[in-house]
């Protein structure tokens, strides 16, 4: 089981605690969790990432074990602790202004 954090706007756009659990088969990528997150929750599709492009939205952040995985491609292995449900995968609405 996949553990994943969303940012309060998203947990409230799909009605859900803090962490969610996700099944994922197979090599645990971003690409992955993110697919494995909008099959359970299609409310989310488009707001993580560009409907058309697949792409990161500016605003949404990555993290897990740490770090920030954002610009990571999404094909890469997520960090064993993520696979094995031991650490979450966090997703972050950035904040922007002055």
């Amino acid at each position: 089981m996949i553990r994943v954090v969303l940012p309060h706007h998203l947990r409230t756009l799909a009605r859900v605690g803090s962490e969610v659990t996700l099944d994922v088969s197979g090599t645990v990528t971003q690409r992955a969790v993110l697919d494995a997150l909008e099959t359970a929750y299609p409310m989310l599709r488009g707001t993580i990432r560009h409907h058309s492009t697949r792409e990161r939205r500016s605003f949404i952040r990555f993290f897990a074990c740490q770090e920030d995985l954002s610009h990571e491609p999404p094909d890469a292995p997520l960090p064993d602790a993520v696979a094995k449900g031991a650490e979450p995968y966090i997703v972050l609405g950035a904040i922007a202004g002055g």
